[in-house]
This record gives C-alpha cells, sequence and structure tokens, in this order.
C-alpha cells in the first residue's frame, strides 16, 4: 500500500437556509499521504483543517469529489478498526472513570476481554493516568482529558492515526511526551495524520506538510526542503580558540560576508525538560499526571513480533473462554426464579438462625392490639331521664357516681 490516504477534488460547501452556498470550506483538495509517514496539516482557524478531517471520517458528505483511507472508505467497518482518532475537542461521558473509559471503547472494538484489561492498564501507565484511573473524568483537567483521549485513539492499536490538536491543554511535558510518542509510533509502521497550531510541534514530528488557506493548499512538501534558506550559510563547530576566531573573522572580511559569531542557544523547552526530569529523580510529590516516556508494548512491538503476540492471544482468548470468563460473544443462560415456596424457607430458616443466636437483630413477634371497649352509659343521667331518684349510697368521684 503505496498511500494510506488519498482524496480526490474533495471539495465541502456549507449552504444557508435557502440551500445557496454560502462557506466554501474545502476547494477541490488532491492530497496524497504515505504509508509510515507523519503528515503534518496546518493553517489558521477556519482554513478548512477539521473540515478536511470529519470528510476524511465520513462524519460529513463532500459535496463533490471523494477519499480513500487505507484503499478503502471510512464507512466501512473493516477500514473503521483499522483508525484512530482523536477530535478537536475530548468528548468523553464524565461520570465514567479513566480505566472504564478504555474499557468501553475496548468493547466498541470488540476487543477480547483479557487484551482490554491488558491494553487499558498499559494505555492508562503510558499516558501518566495510573494513579488517577479511577477518577470520573469529569473531575480531569483539560490537559489530562487529552491524555486519556490520545489512550482511547490507541486502544484498538490502529494502523492510521488522526490527531486534530492534540497537544492542546498540554503542560511541556506532556507536549514532549505526545512528540515521542507520536515518532515512536512512525518508527513502528504507523501512518499519523496531524493537525496542530504549535508550528515548532509540527516540526519537531512531522516529515511532510500542507498549509491549508481558503480551503486550498497554498504549500506542501518535506518540512527540511520548505524551511532551508538557501540565501545563507550555517557553520556549526566546537570551541574554538582566539586565534582560530580571529582567522576565521579575517577570511569572513576578505569574503565582505557579514557574520555573526556567538555561543548557540539551546531551546527552552530541552531546558524546561531538564530541570523537571531532574526535580523528578528526587521523588519530589506532584498532584497532576505522571510523565512517562516510554511505550506501551503492544504499540512498540514491530510487525512480526505483533503478529506473533496475537497469535498467542487468540488461543489463550480461545481456550479461555470456556474456562476463565466468558466472551461478550456467549450467550448466558438465563437461570431459573426459585419458586415461592423457596423464599418463604429460606425467611423462615433466616429468622430461626437469628432468633437462636441471640442476635441483637433478631425480627420481634408482633404485638397483639389492645381491644378498644365501648363507653360505658351514666347511670345518673340514666335514672334522671327515667325520673328515678339517686340512691343515697353512691358516692361522687371524678365527677362520675357508682355504688359505694
Amino acid at each position: 500500500m503505496q498511500y494510506a490516504i488519498e482524496t480526490f477534488s474533495l471539495t465541502k460547501i456549507f449552504s444557508d437556509w435557502w440551500g445557496r452556498d454560502k462557506v466554501v470550506a474545502v476547494d477541490d483538495l488532491n492530497l496524497k499521504i504515505r504509508t509510515n509517514e507523519v503528515f503534518g496539516l496546518l493553517g489558521p482557524n477556519g482554513s478548512g483543517k477539521t473540515t478536511t478531517l470529519k470528510l476524511l471520517l465520513g462524519l460529513l458528505h463532500p459535496t463533490k469529489g471523494r477519499s480513500l483511507l487505507l484503499e478503502g472508505s471510512a464507512a466501512d467497518p473493516q477500514i473503521s478498526t483499522r483508525i484512530g482518532f482523536l477530535p478537536e475537542e475530548s468528548y468523553l461521558y464524565k461520570y465514567l472513570t479513566a480505566r472504564e473509559t478504555l474499557e468501553f471503547y475496548g468493547r466498541l472494538f470488540k476487543l477480547p476481554a483479557k487484551v482490554r484489561k491488558l491494553r487499558t492498564e498499559a494505555l492508562l501507565d503510558m499516558v501518566g493516568l495510573k494513579a488517577v484511573a479511577n477518577r470520573h473524568v469529569g473531575t480531569f483537567s483539560k490537559g489530562m482529558a487529552r491524555r486519556i483521549g490520545l489512550a482511547q485513539a490507541l486502544i484498538n492499536d490502529p494502523d492510521l492515526l488522526i490527531l486534530d490538536e492534540p497537544t492542546t491543554g498540554l503542560d511541556p511535558i506532556g507536549t514532549r511526551q505526545i512528540k515521542d510518542l507520536i515518532i515512536e509510533l512512525a518508527k513502528r509502521g504507523k501512518t499519523i495524520l496531524l493537525c496542530n497550531h504549535l508550528l515548532a510541534d509540527v516540526e519537531d514530528v512531522c516529515d511532510r506538510i500542507a498549509i491549508l488557506y481558503g480551503g486550498k493548499i497554498q504549500a506542501e512538501g518535506n518540512v527540511s526542503d520548505l524551511l532551508r534558506r538557501t540565501d545563507k550559510t550555517e557553520i556549526t563547530t566546537g570551541l574554538l580558540s582566539p586565534d582560530a576566531v580571529k582567522k576565521i573573522e579575517r577570511i569572513f572580511a576578505e569574503e565582505r560576508a557579514e557574520y555573526s559569531i556567538s555561543a548557540p542557544m539551546t531551546k527552552l523547552e530541552t531546558f524546561f525538560i531538564d530541570i523537571i526530569a531532574a526535580a523528578q529523580q528526587q521523588e519530589l510529590p506532584t498532584s497532576g499526571a505522571e510523565s512517562k516516556r516510554h511505550i506501551s508494548e503492544f504499540l512498540s512491538a514491530k510487525p512480526q513480533e505483533l503478529a506473533d503476540r496475537q497469535a498467542i492471544l487468540d488461543q489463550l482468548v480461545s481456550s479461555g473462554v470456556q474456562q476463565d470468563e466468558p466472551a461478550d460473544t456467549v450467550t448466558r443462560q438465563p437461570q431459573p426464579r426459585p419458586s415461592p415456596s423457596a423464599d418463604e424457607d429460606f425467611l423462615k430458616g433466616l429468622v430461626q438462625t437469628d432468633a437462636s443466636a441471640g442476635s441483637q437483630t433478631a425480627v420481634p413477634k408482633p404485638v397483639e392490639p389492645t381491644p378498644v371497649l365501648p363507653p360505658q352509659p351514666d347511670r345518673n343521667v340514666i335514672d334522671e331521664l327515667l325520673g328515678k331518684p339517686a340512691s343515697d349510697g353512691d358516692v361522687k368521684e371524678n365527677g362520675d357516681t357508682h355504688n359505694a
């Protein structure tokens, strides 16, 4: 396969409510991205970068033209399972933990349970989120959300990785980690399409770039060829003695050339990383994501090693379906519910056990209700109604009369 991505006159025009052409987001785009290269798609806001990615992935329908990914269409499940995508915004379910999020995406790709578990733990460690794996992603910072978003894009071990602003919200350590990861993935045979506004990051990792403006390609080629200046000469040497510097200055004077001699400067990013690395060696505590420089084994394996490991995993998973853990495709037989008589016997057994053990939580015996007696009639009132005088032997007590 020569090209991982090809577009043929790809065009997207957004219309207004009346169906009239309003915005030409992508205009007659013809891209050819080779297999196993890191390609940077650059441009200012509104130049058509994100629209192009959505067209490639089938999230938008083109007005004209077509595209091929891995020699097929992204709408084909056989192709889409070989693609990893990190969108510009991390659309994550905030009530899932980081581990549950990767488990969820692993199930979407129908990965076996053993493979899901191994890859989830490996990716959490790789992106530096293993210590917060049980936290809800809704509590993550933007940088941490980008890390878990990158992990979900790699859960299926894709052949083609599409990253839209992968370093947005990351600190310098996380940015350097993502760049190292991209370079390592390219060494392992993966194709990476990258959109990023940080041009220094693109310069560090991309083999070729294309600059978009107005939906059209304005420049395309190898990074080194596009950035090379032919009107200047740069010489870098080791430390020179003062006499050698004077000789060089005389040569420049004879050539009547402008020159500047000074000590080289290191990049601020390199200086920052060195300082943080020295602090990490002291094992100072931090509440943020950890800095990891390694890549997960299932992503870093060479093609032949990966094929051998996959064969071994397939054998283990197929043999473990009946013994250890059922796969997702195994039909679970519904368990019969116990009859009501069995439930009653079970409850009676619990009550008897608690009562015999003298537990404080024994079920109390039901209390018999006290019968309510009807009110007794007042004898004096009855006698008065009948015209009979009250008896002299009657004694009043609490306003009532009764026989002494």
